[in-house]
């Protein structure tokens, strides 16, 4: 059967696999399509991919307010209806705020939240110990740490990582450093039953392979059959398999950080007519130099 399913952990149900990083649907004038955003929901279901990600960095969570954040939530969740887990982004540079969105995203019916690490302020690593402690005691539901140092300034260590897998509700952990050996280190002390996702797709095979259990993937939003694929394999010590998938995404993963992320993968996605072409300031249209690029990146894969 070729399906991840899902995987208990600290006797939650959360995903594994390929964990989509969905993109948010925008008319051309920065409002929110929900029509689109449910028909792309359908587009990955059918497509094998094992986990919704709503209102992450990549659905532009920074600019879209309270009441949109949680509109896209609980959409995703109605149009899910329990066929995949969904995992909402409810992470914040203030605590307190972090804490009202998580309890948000548990009123409407998520699997698990996605926590990235505070932006800007650069919290300590006391600091940051702190912050998710003070969640995952103020809400009851699996949560999993983010982090992307090269958008937040912030870094959680693998120690730091490690005092919070103590916690029973903090049962995973995004690594976007891309960082195989900082990777597989944490993979070696960590709990077995917290989970290491990748998030970084172009070094996600390497971690899956080395144990980790599966990706959050901006690839994914365009080839998601592809992914699944390439996790399904990896995560089943399959190298050779999980190998000859990478390499026909290998330069989409290169390809969609030419400029900011979500600018690459919402061209694509309108390219494919998935989606149209709406993205909201300071995020632009991406720039023209890029489209040749991003078409060859698509060539592999099929996708244009």
């Amino acid at each position: 059967m070729n399906t991840l399913g899902l995987r208990m952990l600290q006797g939650k149900l959360v995903a594994q696999g390929s964990l989509v990083a969905i993109v948010t649907p925008m008319f051309e004038d920065g409002s929110l399509d929900i029509a689109a955003l449910q028909a792309l929901i359908e587009f990955h279901i059918e497509q094998g991919t094992d986990g919704i990600v709503i209102v992450g960095t990549t659905g532009e969570s920074p600019t879209v307010d309270f009441d949109e954040h949680c509109l896209l939530i609980k959409t995703a969740v109605n149009q899910v209806h329990g066929r995949v887990p969904v995992i909402a982004g409810t992470g914040a540079n203030s605590t307190k705020e972090a804490i009202t969105l998580t309890q948000k995203a548990k009123q409407l019916g998520v699997d698990a939240c996605l926590l990235v690490a505070p932006y800007y302020n650069k919290p300590t690593q006391e600091g940051l110990y702190q912050h998710f402690k003070a969640i995952a005691d103020a809400v009851d539901i699996p949560q999993i740490l983010y982090n992307v140092p090269g958008r937040t300034s912030c870094d959680i260590s693998n120690d730091t990582t490690l005092r919070l897998a103590e916690h029973n509700n903090i049962i995973g952990i995004k690594d976007a450093t891309g960082g195989i050996e900082r990777g597989t280190d944490l993979l070696l002390r960590a709990p077995k039953d917290f989970a290491v996702f990748s998030g970084d797709d172009a070094t996600a095979m390497s971690l899956m392979l080395l144990g980790g259990k599966g990706v959050i993937s901006v690839t994914a939003n365009v080839a998601p059959k592809l992914m699944h694929q390439m996790c399904l394999a990896a995560i089943a010590g399959d190298a050779i398999s999980a190998r000859e998938v990478n390499a026909k995404l290998f330069p989409l993963h290169q390809k969609l950080f030419v400029e900011a992320n979500p600018m690459p993968v919402k061209w694509v996605l309108a390219q494919m007519g998935l989606i149209k072409s709406g993205i909201r300031l300071p995020m632009v249209q991406l720039s023209a130099q890029y489209h040749e690029v991003l078409r060859s990146a698509c060539q592999p894969a099929q996708l244009l």
